[in-house]
């Protein structure tokens, strides 16, 4: 079982976006039973929050469903139970490493790096292009399964 915790800042437009583009791609190489796949904030200012509606939307356009979501916070106690930590920006990255206090078994990167791109993922957010944002996870998330199976 592959375990991967993906991560943004508020787990309301990128993170859960990527956990579900992800959730995709898996389920339509037929590796969901190989997989376990989840969404998390660095943040506590979304907790609880469903996904942002216009990335809701965004996941709608192309068939993807995020019913139920909502916004968590990863922990601490999350280092041991996941085998990849994929955050969607620099920032992500920072704040990561500062719940866990350090990644000693390199477990944590930037989604786009498995795209061969060392930039960020768009922060839609601020942006308002969710379309953006869509291109850059689905692009990002192809080249990690990729570099998995």
């Amino acid at each position: 079982m592959i375990r991967i915790m993906l991560v943004c800042h508020g787990n309301i437009c990128r993170s859960p976006m990527a956990e579900f583009i992800m959730k995709k791609l898996v389920a339509d190489a037929g590796l969901s039973g190989d997989f376990l796949i989840a969404s998390s904030a660095t943040s506590t200012e979304e907790l609880g929050n469903p996904v942002y509606p216009p990335a809701r939307a965004e996941l709608a356009k192309h068939g993807i469903g995020c019913a139920g979501k909502t916004a968590v916070q990863l922990k601490k106690s999350d280092y041991g139970k996941y085998d990849y930590f994929i955050g969607m920006d620099t920032a992500n990255i920072r704040n990561m490493n500062r719940i866990f206090g350090s990644d000693p078994d390199g477990k944590i990167y930037k989604l786009l790096t498995f795209a061969g791109r060392g930039d960020d993922v768009s922060d839609p957010w601020y942006s308002r292009d969710f379309g953006k944002a869509y291109a850059d996870i689905e692009e990002g998330c192809r080249g990690l399964l990729r570099s998995l199976i």
